[in-house]
């Protein structure tokens, strides 16, 4: 007997039945819901749009591989390999594409390789900065974002050395 199974069910009735005592218009509120959420679509999908053609055609131009082939070199000096680096450029862009060369390192390295497992630390362990930035910050209509990608940015190299790091050891 496997107790995942009945917690969903289990969450439902209680949602029913916490609705019913309360006399909550159960509908009603779920009409509102979907109201808002239509409208912070609307809101929010000119900027999610936009951070979908910018990372595409960074990607499509190559100019994520030259950039990352400048940054190899001064990238190992501080012990993250230049196999990564695409990786570590790339993360705070997009997800699939992380994921994509993720993949290719495995095929290329096999997954239990050093390179492999920093990559694999690196892309499990970031996030896509400017998506979650153009989502959040657009959603509460913040127009000045001061010093949040560029810390956020630091904190994902810094995420990338600790990783590795982490990995040469283990």
């Amino acid at each position: 007997m496997n107790v995942s199974t009945y917690v969903l069910p289990v969450l439902l009735i209680a949602l029913i039945v916490v609705c019913i005592v309360k006399k909550v218009k159960v509908y009603d509120c779920f009409l509102l819901g979907a109201k808002d959420g239509l409208n912070l679509v609307i809101d929010v999908f000119p900027y999610i749009a936009s951070i979908f053609v910018c990372i595409e055609l960074f990607k499509a131009s190559g100019l994520s591989s030259t950039i990352s082939a400048w940054l190899a070199k001064p990238l190992s000096y501080i012990g993250i390999p230049s196999e990564v680096t695409e990786i570590i450029l790339l993360v705070p862009l997009s997800g699939n594409g992380t994921i994509a060369l993720l993949d290719g390192i495995f095929q290329k390295y096999g997954a239990d390789s050093y390179i492999a497992r920093c990559a694999a630390v690196i892309a499990g362990g970031s996030e896509t900065i400017f998506y979650i930035c153009a989502v959040y910050f657009s959603a509460c209509k913040v127009k000045k974002l001061r010093y949040a990608i560029p810390v956020s940015l630091f904190c994902t190299l810094l995420g990338a050395l600790i990783a590795c790091a982490l990995c040469r050891f283990m």
